[in-house]
């Protein structure tokens, strides 16, 4: 048993296909209809020419000397039935109760004044005789060779045009309806909290323009609510860190004691966490920034001799030999955090720069450390998300590093990929455009 066709899955074909299958029936419908008229009209046309043809022809043989009947025989036929001065060729009696229809037409037409006796004659092409006697007993025999009802050939072409308009009407009517929900559901597929999705076109039909209107206004009020929590979000940070100052120099005042530096190393942490808060808030306002034009290679130099003067194993390999139109703050920021990161957890960082064939920079911060779970490598973005590994008061950080790096990087038009290397540790690669 042969399975059932399935049901298109996209919206699309679905369309396309009720839409072709409507139109196909109806325009089927109209055709069969019309050409059923055009045939009957071809048919009455065809056999009252053949009445009064016949009629006229069998009068006139009827009529001429027997000698020159077979004169005008040749005058007197017609592509679908001749006339024979014979008894014809042996056949099979005629089923009078069911006879075709240009047998009823012939014996309208002489059957009156000539009896006729139908036969239909067996052969490779299927015929029937009429045979009837003329008027001095000499015998007289039409001979047809029914054929179907002329079509004209433009009438396939036609045919064939009309199914073509009909397949590009449809195509361009499920066009129409399904261009505005692909652009929508792309829109809302780039629903990003942490970046600006494209504004969608407001023109159009009425239905399209509305939805295209509420989407924009969502991503407006997304915007609005993200940047007052990280307002929130920097106020609450900035305003800890007096108190915290305070509880500092308070314990600053107290005599030494385990459980003095205990509080300090809290303390600590505290402040350290709200630095970050303020830092990731930010992040998110990182335009604010102008943009200037550095060399990527004395920069990054710069900032990994920074690294090697403080005592800490970080070194550069490859060049670009680019000037990048960039926010050099925020950059440093990024390169920062994921070189802080390598240290923390691999003991050292090494920086490779190299350009790819589309002339795009790629800037990786390579470490000997642990790696992180393939599950957890985009999870690790997520504001104050710790692997498990990260979560002791030794390598422990504020879960803010990674999302910092990741604001910022979309910030300067960039893109972070976290990946774990095949020899160990881990890769975080920043690419950057090359007019970034």
């Amino acid at each position: 048993m042969m399975p059932l066709p399935r049901w298109p899955s996209t919206l699309a074909a679905r369309l396309a296909l009720i839409f072709l299958t409507g139109l196909v029936l109806a325009y089927g419908l109209s055709f069969a209809s019309q050409f059923y008229e055009r045939y009957q009209t071809g048919r009455n046309v065809m056999l009252g020419n053949l009445e009064n043809d016949v009629s006229t022809a069998v009068a006139l043989i009827d009529r001429l000397p027997a000698d020159e009947r077979a004169t005008w025989l040749s005058l007197l036929d017609r592509h679908n039935y001749r006339y024979r001065l014979d008894e014809g060729q042996p056949g099979v009696p005629m089923d009078m109760a069911n006879p075709h229809m240009a047998a009823v037409s012939i014996e309208r037409a002489i059957g009156e004044r000539f009896p006729v006796r139908f036969e239909n004659i067996p052969g490779p092409t299927p015929h029937f005789q009429g045979h009837l006697t003329l008027s001095d007993g000499r015998p007289l025999t039409v001979d047809v060779t029914p054929g179907p009802i002329p079509v004209a050939q433009w009438l396939p072409v036609v045919l064939l045009l009309q199914l073509a308009v009909l397949l590009a009407c449809t195509w361009l009517a499920v066009r129409m309806a399904i261009s505005p929900l692909t652009r929508l559901a792309q829109a809302v597929d780039h629903l990003d909290p942490d970046a600006s999705g494209p504004v969608l076109d407001e023109h159009g039909p009425q239905e399209v323009a509305y939805a295209a209107r509420a989407v924009n206004a969502l991503q407006g009020r997304i915007s609005a609510y993200l940047k007052e929590r990280m307002q929130l979000l920097a106020a609450i940070s900035h305003d800890l860190q007096t108190p915290i100052t305070r509880m500092k120099l308070r314990v600053e005042q107290m005599d030494a004691s385990v459980e003095r530096e205990r509080l300090w190393s809290d303390l600590n942490e505290m402040q350290h966490l709200v630095r970050e808060g303020v830092a990731y808030a930010r992040s998110m306002d990182g335009t604010s920034e102008a943009l200037c034009r550095v060399d990527l290679d004395a920069f990054l130099d710069s900032l990994v001799c920074d690294y090697q003067d403080s005592g800490q194993a970080v070194s550069l390999n490859g060049s670009s030999g680019l000037l990048l139109e960039t926010r050099p703050h925020a950059l440093r920021r990024v390169l920062s955090n994921l070189i802080d990161n390598a240290l923390k957890f691999g003991g050292s960082a090494r920086l490779e720069v190299q350009r790819d064939v589309q002339g795009k920079v790629l800037v990786q911060v390579l470490d000997e450390g642990p790696g992180i779970a393939e599950e957890e490598l985009q999870e690790v973005f997520k504001p104050f998300y710790r692997v498990e590994s990260s979560r002791n008061r030794s390598t422990g950080g504020t879960g803010l590093g990674l999302a910092i790096a990741q604001q910022l990087s979309q910030v300067l038009g960039g893109r972070l990929t976290l990946s774990n290397r095949d020899s160990g540790g881990l890769c975080a690669q920043l690419e950057l455009g090359a007019n970034a």
